[in-house]
């Protein structure tokens, strides 16, 4: 055990976090174990991005003109999934504003809580499935 490590409780594991009870919910246990999650996936977002300056910088003069077209359609598509990153990483840095301020878990417009599976699934999540449904059958009236 390292000294960072003393004094300190196991990170608990998804099944473990599903398995505790509705108490226990949004506990600090379950808030660093969101927390970790979240920067672990904003870790990942950031490398991808540093991956994709390098590899557009990578700048190879491909003679042919089919294969440079290629390489191009290849470099805009990089960028809009990195766009779409860009605003996953947005989202992120809100949920753990949420954490830092205590209202993460709870859904923003019910007050009521957004569930352990949902956040696993989405842990950006703001809305309860409940909220997220009548916003989603809203839309589809309003584009209908």
């Amino acid at each position: 055990m390292t000294t960072a490590t003393v004094g300190k409780k196991p990170a608990l594991t998804k099944e473990a976090l599903l398995a505790q009870p509705e108490e226990e919910y949004m506990s600090e246990a379950q808030l660093e174990f969101f927390r970790a999650l979240l920067l672990a996936e904003k870790q990942a977002l950031v490398d991808a991005a540093r991956e994709t300056t390098l590899h557009l910088q990578d700048n190879d003069a491909t003679p042919d003109w089919t294969d440079r077209a290629t390489v191009e359609e290849e470099h805009a598509l990089e960028l809009r999934v990195r766009d779409r990153e860009r605003k996953l990483m947005k989202k992120i840095d809100e949920a753990l504003a949420r954490i830092a301020d205590g209202s993460y878990g709870w859904c923003e417009e019910t007050g009521d809580p957004i569930g352990v599976a949902r956040l696993l699934a989405r842990p950006t999540a703001t809305l309860s499935i409940e909220a997220q449904e009548r916003h989603e059958a809203l839309e589809r009236v309003q584009r209908s």
